[in-house]
């Protein structure tokens, strides 16, 4: 089964893809991560890839494609994937769907992660890790039990991502509804968007996701 996983910055996309994986036997697709393993593993896109990026230049259209359809080649995909970042614009969904109906499958479900942008907003500003062991914790949902010490390792010192803040979420959310409102009119005309709550809690969502997935 092969799947778009929508939603803003902190919604819990990497969350639900990661138990998606360890469950279901499903590979998330980012495109990041496809990007810098094809430029490390020297592959003919990364190759290109590399070039492009050393010039200062934005990775084409016609190379992501290719590094798509070069990443959907490897065995690991077989049991389905999870496209993350790909495709933001209605040129490369079309390219999604010859790339996936050259390899006899096809894309099954778009699922969106539905959220309240204010609480989201407090969900990212408020969270900080443990600077040892990176166990994430929250100023209001997930304090440590013990005030200063990480639960998991005892450390002393967390650290915030400093683009967490209220002003840089907020511009996170108006690019994400910028770049994901051409390509849901597409995936809707033909039944395929389905909508769960992403502020609901993380159980909760996947039971969600995976009864979306059992109807597919």
């Amino acid at each position: 089964m092969n799947i778009i996983l929508l939603g803003p910055p902190g919604a819990g996309k990497g969350t639900q893809a990661q138990r998606l994986q360890r469950e279901r036997g499903m590979v998330q697709l980012s495109t990041g991560d496809m990007l810098r393993a094809a430029i490390r593993e020297g592959t003919p896109v990364g190759v290109q890839v590399k070039a492009v990026l050393d010039a200062g230049e934005l990775v084409s259209d016609d190379i992501m494609v290719a590094l798509i359809g070069e990443r959907l080649d490897q065995p690991d995909t077989a049991n389905g994937v999870i496209f993350d970042g790909f495709p933001r614009t209605r040129a490369q969904a079309e390219a999604l769907d010859r790339l996936l109906a050259e390899r006899g499958t096809r894309l099954d479900r778009v699922i969106e992660l539905d959220v309240e942008e204010e609480a989201l907003v407090e969900r990212i500003v408020g969270r900080f890790a443990c600077a040892q062991c990176g166990e994430g914790y929250h100023d209001r949902f997930k304090l440590p039990k013990a005030e200063g010490r990480c639960d998991e390792c005892g450390h002393d010192r967390f650290t915030r991502r400093p683009d967490d803040n209220a002003a840089t979420v907020r511009t996170r959310l108006a690019e994400y509804r910028a770049k994901t409102a051409p390509i849901l009119p597409y995936y809707e005309a033909r039944g395929l968007v389905s909508r769960t709550d992403g502020m609901a809690p993380m159980d909760e969502v996947y039971a969600a996701t995976f009864a979306i997935l059992a109807q597919a």
